[in-house]
């Protein structure tokens, strides 16, 4: 059998060739303008007829779409992540510059400016906050005003989780109107609905253009302290694109004013609703009011599928070679090292116990967006499961055999590559084998920051409550974690000494 070491070294080019190959598929001279959008279907429309407001004038795009919430848009911008996205005034007055004393767009203006922003719009609709109920619970309960809320403790509230923290969302929310409600909890903006329907909920936030509050016949609650400020819809962009692109701000001014409340609304409902594509929604649209003819090429089942899969697979083995180069010498060290060998486990346990949202979004200051902050959390997820197994594949050798072969001569190194890697080769294939597939399963959160994947689907299935699309993306990440699965069983019994294989089979 060739040496553990051999494998190791193999395992290393295989992921160099990985990591260094080119995925994002757009070379520096291309210099497409990258545009972001939100979790949320009417972001994703307006950053579709960005993409097409802007191809029309000859430049390329790539929409990274659903990235998250205003912080991740916002920070993305900042560091030239994108390029471009499509935002709100009371999101930057309330959230972006909370506490700063910026309310007017004239404010707002000069505010973004500072940062480097420029801004387009208004685009012509205000799609602000409102609280909405069940009608049949608000007319039982007779609630007019989010006031006469203070007159129901017990009632049960779901929140969006951005709302949960925002500086205009349930915090200022509560102490503006004294509510007195403990019953709050944060949920996922596009479950809500089901959550009123259901009657788990009593109350969620709404935006006012979603298609759903009319197709759900939701009763909206009257803001009477004037709580939600307006939130009429632009387009920030970096300076510096005007500076490479000055065609594409005149190109984008086509938009002002274009866009009424009823109009998002419907382009919602088509959406959501009607489950047809954002692009051709926004294309139809652009094609009515501006005459614009575009003409983007969507992608069929099978290159959606192969694109998400590849994705995934870039994800799933850059951040699990990372992990076992790193890996494997920390396990020999716990092991050969007691005491440091304790600090070692402990540190990669912690690790462990951090959940894998809050480490994607650790990840974000230090790395951006994209695929970097994904591979590195998954690479921290991955290096528990090693770590421990090499430590105990090392530490669980029969002590007759490791004094037999200092009796021969060996030096220490000669013991660990010729007899104890060997030995312990099962137990470290084990640990490998269970990193893989809980990174694959992990690496589907990866699509909340741009990295793409099967989660692709499975977000964008929720947020159009879509059982089809998230099976999409569910099924294939459960199908790639059996083939891993069996793919390491079949490593074993490559790697792993006969002798061993034999011993395992008779056990």
């Amino acid at each position: 059998m060739k040496s553990f070491r051999h494998y190791t070294v193999i395992l290393f080019v295989l992921g160099s060739l990985v990591f260094f190959s080119p995925f994002d598929g757009y070379s520096a001279s291309d210099s497409p303008v990258r545009i972001g959008s939100k979790k949320f279907t009417e972001s994703v429309i307006l950053g579709e007829m960005i993409a097409h407001v802007i191809e029309d004038s000859g430049a390329q795009t790539v929409h990274r779409r659903e990235l998250g919430g205003t912080r991740v848009l916002w920070g993305a911008l900042l560091k030239g992540e994108i390029d471009i996205y499509p935002e709100y005034t009371g999101t930057i007055s309330r959230e972006i510059f909370a506490g700063k004393g910026v309310e007017s767009e004239e404010e707002i203006r000069t505010a973004l400016a500072e940062e480097g922003i420029q801004m387009i719009g208004p685009l012509g609709f205000n799609n602000t906050y409102v609280i909405g109920m069940m009608p049949e619970v608000a007319e039982r309960l007779g609630i007019q005003k989010i006031s006469e809320f203070r007159k129901y403790p017990d009632l049960k509230f779901g929140f969006g989780n951005e709302f949960m923290d925002r500086g205009d969302g349930w915090p200022s929310l509560k102490a503006r109107y004294a509510l007195p409600q403990r019953d709050v909890r944060g949920i996922d903006h596009d479950l809500g609905y089901r959550g009123l329907e259901s009657g788990d909920i009593d109350a969620m936030d709404l935006y006012a253009t979603d298609a759903e509050i009319q197709y759900y016949g939701l009763k909206t609650i009257e803001d009477d302290l004037n709580h939600f400020p307006e939130y009429n819809a632009f387009i920030l962009y970096r300076e510096d694109l005007s500076i490479r692109n000055p065609q594409l701000v005149s190109a984008l001014a086509r938009l002002k004013g274009l866009i009424s409340g009823a109009d998002m609304i419907k382009m919602n409902a088509r959406a959501k609703l009607d489950k047809i594509p954002e692009s051709r929604v926004a294309s139809d649209f652009l094609s009515d009011r501006l005459s614009l003819k575009t003409v983007r090429e969507e992608e069929t089942a099978v290159e959606r599928f192969w694109r998400h899969t590849t994705e995934h697979l870039f994800l799933v083995s850059v951040s699990l070679f990372a992990a076992i180069f790193v890996s494997i010498p920390l396990g020999i060290i716990a092991a050969k090292q007691q005491k440091f060998g304790q600090v070692v486990l402990g540190f990669v346990g912690i690790i462990q116990t951090i959940p894998s949202l809050a480490l994607l979004v650790f990840m974000i200051p230090l790395l951006g967006i994209g695929s970097p902050p994904a591979i590195a959390a998954l690479f921290f997820y991955s290096l528990l499961p090693i770590v421990r197994n090499t430590f105990t594949g090392l530490h669980d050798i029969p002590l007759h055999i490791l004094e037999s072969s200092e009796a021969l001569g060996l030096s220490a190194g000669a013991r660990l590559r010729i007899v104890e890697l060997p030995m312990a080769s099962r137990t470290v294939l084990a640990g490998i084998k269970t990193s893989a597939v809980i990174n694959v399963g992990t690496a589907t959160l990866g699509a909340l920051i741009g990295a793409g994947g099967y989660g692709q689907p499975i977000l964008t299935g929720i947020r159009l409550d879509d059982v089809g699309l998230i099976l999409q993306g569910a099924l294939p990440a459960a199908g790639l974690a059996l083939l891993v699965q069996g793919g390491f069983e079949i490593i074993e019994r490559i790697l792993v000494p006969r002798g061993l294989r034999l011993k395992k089979a008779a056990s």
